[in-house]
């Protein structure tokens, strides 16, 4: 089948496939009915309304509460005036300006090429990407963190070294898994942006143990270390190696870290390489593949992580590959085995978006970008003493809901 030529073809194909991703968004894949954001939102109104307790809130007729560190609550804390459908129109809001961060990092304006026909058929295949609808429609944060840890990113790509590190700061106290990219910077040998992340993650937390000292005395003693309170480490949403073990029966933690030790190896090898090539967005998209990997629960949700590693794909000259493995993420494959995951097709395909994720991690390639991609990990000072001759800087309800 060939492309149309004319603007009228162009605009007659945009319109059938948005008509497509709109049906198949609207039936094929259960929408989540936004239950992390109403668990948001009756924990705030409850605590802040009601004297209630922050980590004793339920959402009615469930047993899922406020699981994140007392600073997310703090962050939310705007959320307690408003209603909840308001709160809803907030959070797509929030969402998109995310996304247009993230695509911003990722892309840059290398989307012009491809006009308003490009960006349209781009924003309708992102509209079928399941960690990405699954994000907005249970109401979560993984996109706006992900916004956060790419725009330090960005800085550290551009030379703009002296404000890297907050956004990662930021992302690590609303949510422990980011705190993964401080170790990144340690990798990197960038010590400012490495202290300026932690300086900011820990003053946040210490912000909010001063708001909620009796929230933050509780998880920090109590409610990070009872991983039940997220839910079923079994579940086929949790697309972790923990999540992997415990389908298999096997929950011991000595086993999972056994596993995730070799993960942790080949992140840091693969990373160190990614940086010494300057590629920084290969480095972080590293770290989030890696993130996904060794955390007790990652939901298929929380796969947006992703995202940075199929634009690394793009950019190194492999589009077919990227294509192949996201349009697998598209279609919600792992839920056939939601009962039972036993056997070798269960085992083979309750885990494939983990098998993804860890296939990405050791064969992401480093090195293939082109030259004025990989130019943009050089500080701002190298580029502007390189010689004449050197190439210019460029600027660059099925699922299982978590509380």
């Amino acid at each position: 089948m060939r492309a149309p030529t004319t603007d009228r073809g162009r605009l007659l194909l945009v319109l059938a496939v948005v008509t497509c991703v709109t049906v198949f968004t609207a039936t094929v894949p259960l929408l989540r009915g936004w239950f992390d954001l109403r668990v948001y939102h009756g924990a705030v109104d409850t605590w802040i309304h009601h004297g209630g307790r922050l980590y004793d809130y339920r959402v009615p007729g469930t047993t899922y509460g406020f699981t994140y560190p007392p600073f997310a609550a703090v962050a939310m804390l705007p959320m307690a005036l408003l209603g909840l459908h308001t709160a809803i129109a907030v959070a797509l809001l929030l969402d998109l300006i995310a996304l247009a961060v993230v695509l911003r990092v990722l892309v840059g304006p290398a989307w012009r090429r491809h006009g308003w026909y490009g960006g349209a058929l781009g924003l309708c295949a992102l509209a079928l990407f399941e960690p990405l609808r699954d994000t907005v429609s249970f109401g979560q944060v993984n996109l706006l963190l992900l916004a956060l840890v790419l725009i330090d990113a960005w800085l550290l790509a551009t030379g703009r070294e002296r404000w890297a590190g907050i956004g990662i700061g930021l992302a690590a106290a609303v949510k422990l898994t980011p705190a993964i990219f401080i170790g990144l910077l340690l990798l990197a040998l960038r010590w400012r942006a490495a202290a300026l992340a932690t300086l900011v993650a820990a003053g946040a937390t210490a912000f909010a143990a001063w708001v909620a000292p009796g929230a933050s005395r509780f998880y920090w003693t109590v409610a990070m270390w009872d991983t039940s309170r997220v839910g079923d480490l079994a579940y086929v949403s949790n697309q972790s190696l923990q999540g992997i073990l415990a389908r298999l029966g096997e929950p011991d933690r000595v086993v999972w870290a056994a596993a995730a030790v070799p993960v942790l190896c080949v992140w840091v090898v693969r990373t160190r390489r990614a940086v010494a090539a300057g590629e920084w967005v290969t480095a972080f998209a590293l770290t989030g593949l890696t993130a996904c990997l060794v955390s007790p629960i990652t939901w298929v949700h929380h796969l947006v992580w992703l995202l940075p590693s199929f634009a690394v794909l793009i950019r190194a000259g492999h589009p077919r590959v990227a294509g192949a493995l996201y349009a697998v993420l598209c279609t919600s494959v792992v839920w056939l085995w939601v009962d039972d995951a036993s056997g070798v097709a269960g085992f083979l395909g309750s885990n494939i978006y983990t098998w993804i994720t860890l296939g990405l991690l050791l064969w992401l390639p480093i090195g293939q970008l082109p030259t004025e991609r990989r130019v943009l990990g050089l500080s701002s000072s190298a580029v502007n003493a390189a010689p004449p001759s050197a190439a210019p800087a460029i600027a660059p309800v099925v699922g299982h809901p978590e509380a």
